[in-house]
């Protein structure tokens, strides 16, 4: 594994900052682009959720796309003819010397790889959730960005809707007063986990290119339970539910409270493979104390799993509407829906029913019934510019090129955010209570769980 940069380095600089973009905002990053000037901007992993990532960047140039998948890519060709495309994003970035930006929108091991190889040329990137399959590319992707000096995104886009930063300022604001315990939960996986053995040999579709797409991962036979979609549920490809959805739901929490490293995390689950998440898990992060905040419980359930009742004792958590998206759910009172984010302070209690934190509601009723909160503080979006998330998401970063404010998701935030999330894959794995050692990224009492960290590639695809 070749690095750019010194870890040790890198480590010690961290250590030093004492984690100051909290309150600093982070560091301003290099502006490529004047505001009236177009991106050129390149698309990898263009079908699925990357038609979407690159239809949100069209008022831009789109000169290249890349997929290796030509079925799957077929929409966005077929929109952008002008575009060069390739199924290899290395042969994409070696030729396409214009480009400015890339998106990256591959399956989540193909993440790392293109995005570093990308930033390291001085490319501005836009990387899907979770940004990493691996807590030591959370920290790589950190450092890379922050040594080449681009703007970067992760596509968490609840980070672009008023309503999760509505809530930022609530809490931090003291309504709910001191927080010292955080519930999230999900109603993933809606594929398949728990699988014990790899998937028999199938015929390689014609249209896909298969080689590439394991691209870093161990060579392994074609099967469809492996994609597209349903590569989440394996660890060689994927994060399970956990690393999913929670950079979605957790980040409501995460960004309020200000949390940085855990102290240990914990984890029970349906039972542990080497090859799949497992059915259902219950994680618990345990947070220090961050200057006059107190230390923070904080718990995760999938699978099927919720807070008690006692948590939610009093609570009408039907009365909640679910903000950006519509409502799936016909929940009575009592009913706890199938994802949500409740953070529990001394004097209240914040509930967001959705994964994007773009609503919530204050308990108990009486105690907020003309609750007003404080003055905005955070930037807002322009109301102009409408109310899709994820587009929403991607103009910030395209501003962001051109000399406007840095992006709420940069990936100062993002990548701690989900270096901190994939901990709690690491305890699943082990089936052990890590003592965590946050800067120095290792497990204190696991020496197995610092074998899960690091990058393990498939000779000649290294970063």
């Amino acid at each position: 594994m070749n690095r750019s940069s010194s870890r040790r380095d890198f480590l010690k600089s961290t250590a030093a900052a004492g984690m100051g973009f909290w309150v600093a905002g982070g560091l301003t990053p290099a502006q490529s682009k004047s505001p009236n000037e177009k991106l050129n901007i390149a698309s990898v992993g263009c079908g699925g959720k990357g038609y979407g990532d690159m239809a949100h960047c069209a008022s831009e140039n789109i000169v290249a796309l890349c997929d290796v998948d030509e079925r799957r890519a077929a929409r966005a060709r077929k929109e952008q003819p002008g575009a060069n495309f390739y199924r290899d994003y290395r042969k994409l970035l070696e030729t396409e010397k214009s480009i400015d930006a890339v998106t990256v929108s591959t399956p989540d091991h193909m993440h790392a790889p293109v995005a570093v190889q990308a930033m390291r040329m001085g490319k501005h990137v836009y990387v899907q959730k979770p940004l990493t399959r691996l807590v030591g590319e959370a920290r790589l992707l950190r450092e890379t960005a922050l040594k080449h000096n681009v703007v970067t995104q992760m596509g968490n886009q609840g980070s672009a809707v008023s309503g999760l930063r509505r809530g930022v300022e609530v809490i931090q604001a003291g309504a709910i007063g001191s927080v010292r315990q955080v519930h999230v939960w999900s109603n993933r996986p809606v594929w398949t986990q728990g699988i014990e053995q790899p998937l028999p040999s199938q015929s390689v579709p014609n249209d896909l290119d298969w080689y590439l797409w394991l691209g870093v991962a161990a060579d392994r036979p074609y099967n469809e339970g492996y994609c597209p979609f349903k590569w989440r549920a394996w660890w060689d490809f994927g994060t399970g539910a956990l690393g999913d959805m929670a950079c979605h739901t957790a980040n409501l929490p995460f960004r309020a409270l200000k949390l940085e490293y855990p102290t240990s995390i914990e984890a029970e689950s349906s039972g542990v493979n080497p090859h799949t998440a497992p059915i259902w898990s219950t994680i618990r992060f345990e947070f220090p104390a961050r200057g006059e905040l107190p230390p923070v419980s904080f718990f995760w359930y999938d699978g099927g799993k919720k807070p008690s009742a006692e948590v939610t004792e009093g609570m009408n958590l039907a009365s909640v509407k679910g903000g950006k998206k519509k409502r799936r759910e016909e929940l009575k009172p009592g009913d706890i829906p199938g994802s949500g984010c409740m953070i529990v302070g001394d004097k209240g209690t914040l509930f967001s029913p959705d994964d994007y934190g773009s609503a919530f509601k204050l308990f108990p009723d009486e105690d907020y019934a003309d609750y007003k909160g404080p003055m905005e503080w955070l930037p807002r979006r322009s109301r102009d510019e409408g109310d899709d998330a994820d587009k929403s998401q991607a103009l910030e970063w395209i501003q962001g090129i051109k000399g406007g404010a840095k992006p709420y998701s940069s990936f100062d935030f993002a990548a701690l955010l989900t270096e901190t999330i994939l901990l709690g894959n690491l305890a699943l794995r082990t089936g052990k209570k890590l003592e965590w050692d946050g800067p120095n990224m290792k497990a204190k009492n696991c020496p197995e769980a610092n074998d899960l960290v690091a990058m393990h590639y498939r000779k000649g695809w290294e970063i």
